[in-house]
């Protein structure tokens, strides 16, 4: 004969002071745990939100980022009239060959300097770009010095508001621009005019291109194309795919999380453990009734892991809440790509809340396993004598 739900549910109500703690202590643990990963949702969401289904990337084959990357002009002219790339309504190529180098720059709190990515854009890369918006000023004007900033570095860097000046590479730019750039990657840059980007920091070649194909096949035709072509060592990719690749800052992130919430849920293991124990001491008779009453020491033994499981979950449910605030929080990270700022933003979402409440949930079952067994193996005779 099983025990009645209710019958734990009430447990668990009368003697709230015995077991707040144990809430309290899963609940910090679990909001540890999902934040830290949310940390890398982040990450992930950001490189999963950047590019254009219809755009192809073209970097040096071997290159593990655009930082790295190296297309010269000559390879430029070569891939830049191919039958596969779409045109604009004047008849140009739907190409932008980009520039991108690292600056290092003072943060706005103070706190040192960090390197931010700036990318030198041919006329078409906006166009190429369209979940890119101008948020405030206007779009830098080739060969004038300017620059737009991503909306989410100026909050982060000293010199990046808007109307400010900074120097790198031994000239002055100026902030003409803010824009948003739609929680993708390009929220972490600094964007300028390529052939300018070039002139300032000493670059003979772009670090790559990105294609506006006319149709799934025609990507299909250049990836092909490239690859057969022994005059270009180069590599074609979907831009969407290139930028999903590009998470690998995430991992280390994940793998701290679990760690930390491996070694905090120990504490919360004793804990829980120290809980149930007490329960079990001050329900000795009553243990002992349940038995004379017909319920079984299997029973007993579900009944108790049962109840530990019902306090975790509403310490793991208790501990997502206490996230959930810092959900869409604007941070920055460097990435190991690239080795400059990333800016993103915690994402808590549904799946990562339930791994929270679940982990909270083997906390509570680990937790109660051996004071479960303690009271399933309490003699009869004994319990009812108990004071």
């Amino acid at each position: 004969m099983a025990l009645p739900l209710k019958y734990n549910f009430r447990n668990v109500l009368v003697r709230w002071r015995a077991t707040l703690a144990t809430i309290l202590g899963i609940a910090l643990v679990v909001a540890v745990y999902v934040l830290v990963q949310a940390l890398a949702v982040g990450l992930e969401k950001s490189a999963s939100n950047t590019g254009d289904p219809r755009n192809v990337m073209i970097v040096r084959k071997g290159s593990t980022a655009e930082s790295s990357s190296q297309v010269s002009l000559a390879q430029l002219q070569t891939i830049r009239y191919w039958p596969q790339i779409a045109q604009d309504a004047n008849g140009a190529p739907l190409v932008s060959a980009d520039v991108i180098t690292l600056i290092s720059q003072p943060r706005i709190d103070g706190q040192g300097e960090a390197n931010v990515s700036v990318r030198g854009l041919t006329p078409l890369g906006q166009q190429l770009r369209p979940q890119v918006k101008l948020a405030a000023g206007r779009w830098f004007t080739p060969g004038q010095r300017e620059v737009a900033v991503s909306r989410k570095l100026a909050r982060r860097f000293g010199n990046f508001q808007l109307g400010s000046h900074f120097r790198t590479a031994g000239h002055e730019l100026t902030v003409v621009g803010e824009f948003d750039g739609g929680n993708s990657a390009f929220d972490s840059e600094v964007w300028m005019d390529a052939d300018e980007a070039r002139s300032l920091f000493d670059r003979q070649n772009y670090s790559s291109l990105l294609v506006r194909v006319t149709s799934p096949a025609a990507a299909a035709e250049i990836t092909a194309r490239i690859e057969a072509d022994k005059r270009l060592p180069l590599r074609a990719e979907a831009e969407v795919k290139y930028y999903s690749d590009q998470t690998t800052t995430a991992t280390p992130i994940r793998i701290f999380g679990d760690f930390l919430a491996t070694a905090m849920s120990i504490g919360a293991v004793f804990a829980a453990m120290n809980t149930m124990y007490a329960s079990v001491g001050a329900r000795t008779r009553e243990i002992g009734t349940l038995r004379v009453l017909g319920f079984r020491r299997r029973s007993v033994l579900a009944g108790f892991i049962l109840e530990g499981a019902l306090l975790a979950a509403i310490g793991g449910a208790l501990g997502c809440v206490l996230a959930l605030p810092l959900h869409g929080y604007s941070t920055g990270t460097m990435s190991f790509n690239s080795f400059s700022e990333t800016v993103f933003e915690f994402r808590i979402t549904p799946w990562l809340a339930l791994k929270g409440i679940l982990f909270s949930v083997v906390v509570g079952v680990v937790g109660s396993l051996l004071p479960a067994l303690r009271a399933a193996r309490l003699p009869v005779i004994a319990a009812l004598k108990s004071a």
